[in-house]
């Protein structure tokens, strides 16, 4: 039986010390986006259930510096009202609590305690001290801050770990000595033999202060039966994708490129990668074992890892290197390969003090300046030989020799053709160097560059210094949109350095022995016609074609491109209606799932999600994996899987872009399934367009601009029929209806269209799939998936009334919900054993506040806690087999358990907490 104890309070000495906050504000600034990191809660059930419970505040002997500001704090979110705490710059806290046990063994240990920048170890009876890791395993991190300020007062449940205790009597003892003030707080405790799930300050049976709405109901799927291994040993969720990986990432060869597709390299079998961008930085050992399980169960095979392998003088960081060994093995032993992302502009603040990058004071990123500079390329190199080279040091096997290395990207985010590339936010060093390789590139053209000029026929730039061999670089904007002979011949200069780039770093890479898969880089560019064809011509030197792409909101504010903080302002925004993202707006044509093949290579879009607090975000999974599948798109890599825990704000403010949540990752299981397996069919190529290598050094663009807005005001502009006039622009809808192919040709254009394409009825604002697989509804927002082994409804269902697919009728009442039936054994649902059900609605947080501005505008007022809130489901299911009275219904918990028998399959009344139901087939 539970049991809750704790030891009488002991008096606090109190010390009045002025803090200093710099060091607090400092490290806010800094945060990392993956920085947090947070551990599932299971223990093996090895005794008699036991939880004890130990107040911070009743320790038996404490040696605590208590300080009036550090002490301000709201004590409505403390367990039992108090807290003992530790704030001072000449001496460290202490705190000892003895308790007793029932029966000796191992229990799982829990702390309440300040996560922000602080130092803390134990020691548990005569055992040596050991350090706490305040920065992994986090769980309902808050704000505890009297006046709410993002300061250093902060509370988070901390999984310490397995620990071994005595029958009867135990001691434990406290040391809190961070840098900062060696500041700490301890709110209270747990050791416990039974599954204990942190709630805020609430004990176990105890009633939360925040309970949902009236609507909604709390999304908490953590007690998913994996023990402190993470293994799930009695396989008890139902919906566990475990099995569609292999035993061991690699054991049928590398991943390999080929016919469009990637493939196990020792096997006939294309292999499609439903990745997210993770794990969460900080974990190690146990915790990261845990991870690698859980993305495993939801149906991940791929994790893309997007983190620097250098320090902030240029140097490899050995650290971080050892670290992604570490993942490489642990993600192979759950069938997942691993991608590396290992440079981004924007993690490098070149210090003043590199003589290999002139120019630089540390307060820029060198947007650029990798495809120009050989001395920077060097260290590159170095980067790169670091990464591939240095040897496992468990396994002495380095990631160029191990086959569960997907590949590497070469460049995140960064290019010629985007408005970061602006010479005149060069250092002058730099700048200088790229005119005169211009001067160069010019030289070889046209011999001189008097004869350059000549030809030109245009007025010289101010930056233009010919006797010095150097020539100036005209900006973007007046490159894409006056396409002089200047421009062409500069837009050809820039396209040729990023080729040459990408083909020397290809190069080095197999010189190091890497026969992994190279992709150049992912961006998009300031003009989509002109400048956008360039940008994927240049990728071809990879293996694959990699891009990203985000659905976001209007949301606006300060630091809105990574937070979500109160004061900020946001629309909702339907993907399935096609909505702008100006609220009002005209309709949009184009999405980021829309693919594109380019050179018959496969594709990848590396970083993509609908971002929040949109209420529509819940539209994304379904329509990920009925998209991509349609155009056997090769790898969608969800960003990002930032924490583990199903948390809405593993920082002080939210992320937008938050994966662990009920309308994503809640949706994996048969959204992965769908796309992994094919449930829906890939279409046939409905447009092959041939693009002239000598038109696009010309800048005369693409009639398919990829990511181009494209709106109703210009759909009159699309040609009628099969055949489309030079330079005219095709209509984006195509994407919805099969695939489209590019391809880079040394001929004159052309455009070939399948009649496909009639099935776009603009009237009716209807899209049918090639496949008749996939309907959309764009004027109601309704998603139809309806393939032999895949059945859905998703979007806004209130107004259709029954909707009746090839083998089941669903009905809602509701403008927002997601209903799909797939087939867990891949077998036609018409004759399917064993069939998931899965149902979701929309997500908010708890709490969560809004108030309306202007023209549908809203502005939060609070952004919310823990847990995740999903809003009821309301809805009935019927199944049209004859068999159907003999398709036994059973209701799943969050985390996939069978719950409750509910009867058949010939009518299925949604319950209004369920989104997972176990269809299966009786004698």
């Amino acid at each position: 039986m539970t049991k809750l104890t704790a030891m009488n309070r002991t008096a606090l000495t109190k010390y009045r010390r002025r803090p200093n906050r710099s060091l607090a504000l400092s490290y806010l600034r800094c945060v990392l986006l993956f920085g947090a990191a947070f551990s599932l809660v299971r223990s093996t059930v090895a005794m008699a259930d036991e939880l004890i419970w130990i107040e911070g505040e009743d320790a038996n002997r404490q040696q605590m510096n208590r300080h009036p500001w550090y002490d301000d704090v709201d004590r409505s979110q403390l367990s039992g009202g108090e807290l003992i705490s530790n704030f001072s710059d000449q001496a460290a806290g202490t705190a000892s609590y003895q308790f007793n046990v029932n029966e000796a063994g191992k229990h799982v240990f829990w702390i309440r305690t300040n996560p922000i920048a602080s130092t803390l170890s134990y020691q548990l009876n005569d055992a040596p001290p050991r350090p706490i890791s305040t920065a992994t395993n986090q769980r309902d991190a808050v704000n505890i801050a009297a006046d709410g300020k993002p300061d250093l007062r902060f509370l988070s449940w901390i999984r310490v770990g397995e620990v071994t205790l005595d029958a009867g009597s135990n001691e434990v003892t406290f040391r809190l000595d961070s840098e900062n003030h060696h500041h700490g707080y301890l709110d209270c405790l747990v050791f416990a033999t039974t599954t204990f799930q942190p709630n805020g300050k609430w004990k176990p049976g105890e009633q939360s202060a925040t309970p949902s709405a009236e609507g909604w109901f709390a999304f908490r799927p953590d007690a998913d039966g994996l023990n402190a291994d993470g293994i799930d040993a009695n396989q008890t969720s139902a919906i566990d994708l475990r099995f569609l990986n292999e035993s061991q990432a690699g054991e049928r060869g590398r991943i390999v490129a080929r016919d469009g597709r990637f493939w196990h390299g020792r096997s006939d079998q294309p292999v499609r990668f439903w990745a997210v961008n993770g794990p969460p930085e900080q974990l190690t050992g146990v915790e990261l074992q845990r991870c690698a399980r859980q993305l495993a169960r939801y149906g991940v095979n791929l994790v893309r890892v997007h983190k620097p392998i250098f320090l902030p003088n240029g140097e490899p960081n050995e650290e971080t290197i050892r670290h992604h060994h570490e993942i490489v093995r642990v993600m192979k032993a759950e069938g997942i390969y691993v991608h590396f992302s290992f440079y981004f502009p924007l993690w490098f603040n070149p210090a003043k003090d590199l003589d290999w990058l002139p120019g630089y004071d540390g307060s820029s990123h060198p947007f650029a300046t990798l495809m120009f500079n050989p001395e920077f390329q060097d260290k590159y190199r170095d980067w790169l030989a670091a990464l591939l080279n240095t040897p496992d040091a468990t396994t002495g096997v380095s990631l160029a020799s191990d086959p569960a290395v997907f590949g590497i990207e070469l460049q995140n985010e960064d290019s010629f053709f985007f408005w970061t590339f602006s010479p005149e936010n060069l250092p002058e060093p730099q700048r200088q160097l790229i005119e005169s390789q211009f001067a160069h590139w010019m030289i070889t053209k046209y011999g001189s560059i008097a004869n350059a000029t000549k030809r030109w026929n245009s007025s010289p730039l101010e930056r233009d210094r010919p006797d010095d061999g150097r020539m100036g670089i005209r900006p973007l904007w007046n490159i894409a949109n006056e396409r002089t002979t200047r421009d062409q011949d500069t837009a050809a200069f820039l396209l040729d350095t990023q080729t040459g780039f990408y083909r020397s770093m290809v190069q080095f890479a197999r010189d190091q022995g890497f026969e992994g898969l190279i992709t150049a880089s992912n961006w998009h560019t300031a003009s989509p016609e002109r400048f956008g064809p360039l940008e994927k011509l240049s990728y071809m030197e990879g293996d694959f074609v990699d891009r990203h792409g985000y659905f976001s909101c209007n949301h606006r504010g300060e630091n809105a491109a990574w937070s979500i903080r109160a004061g900020h302002t946001f629309g909702h925004r339907s993907a399935l209606r096609l909505d702008d993202s100006t609220p009002g707006g005209p309709k949009q044509f184009t999405h980021p799932v829309m693919d594109i093949q380019y050179n018959d290579k496969p594709s990848m879009i590396s970083e993509t999600t609908f971002t929040r607090p949109n209420r529509y975000r819940s539209e994304a999974p379904l329509y990920y994996a009925a998209y991509g599948a349609l155009q056997d798109s090769d790898s969608l890599v969800h960003f990002a899987f930032d924490g583990m825990h199903w948390q809405v704000q593993p920082r002080f403010w939210m992320q937008p872009w938050t994966l662990a949540s009920p309308s994503m990752m809640g949706q994996f299981p048969a959204a992965a399934l769908l796309y992994r397996r094919g449930l829906v069919s890939a279409a046939p190529v409905v447009a092959q367009i041939d693009l002239s290598v000598d038109d696009l050094r010309q800048l005369r663009g693409t009639p398919l601009p990829e990511g181009a807005s494209f709106d109703e005001l210009r759909a009159q502009d699309v040609p009628v029929g099969l055949t489309a006039e030079p330079g005219q622009p095709l209509d984006p809808l195509m994407h919805y209806v099969g695939r489209v192919q590019v391809r880079f040709v040394d001929t004159p254009g052309k455009v070939r269209l399948d009649e496909a394409i009639s099935r776009i009825d603009r009237a009716e604002k209807m899209v049918h799939s090639a496949t008749d697989e996939l309907r959309l509804d764009y004027a109601a927002g309704l998603l139809t998936i309806n393939s032999a082994k895949a059945q859905g409804l998703s979007g806004n269902l209130s107004m259709h009334g029954v909707q009746r697919l090839r083998d089941v009728e669903m009905t809602s009442p509701q403008d927002l919900i997601h209903l799909i039936a797939v087939a867990w054994d891949d077998q036609p649902l018409e004759t399917s054993s064993q069939i998931l059900l899965q149902v979701m609605t929309e997500e908010q947080t708890n709490g969560f506040e809004t108030k309306p501005v202007q023209d549908d505008l809203l502005q939060i007022q609070e952004i919310g806690t823990d847990p995740w809130q999903v809003r009821e489901i309301e809805g009935t299911v019927r199944f049209l087999r004859p068999d159907a009275a003999k398709l036994r219904v059973t209701a799943l918990d969050h985390a996939g358990r069978r719950s409750q028998k509910l009867g058949w399959a010939e009518e299925i009344k949604l319950l209004p907490e369920t989104i997972y139901y176990l269809i299966e087939k009786m004698p």
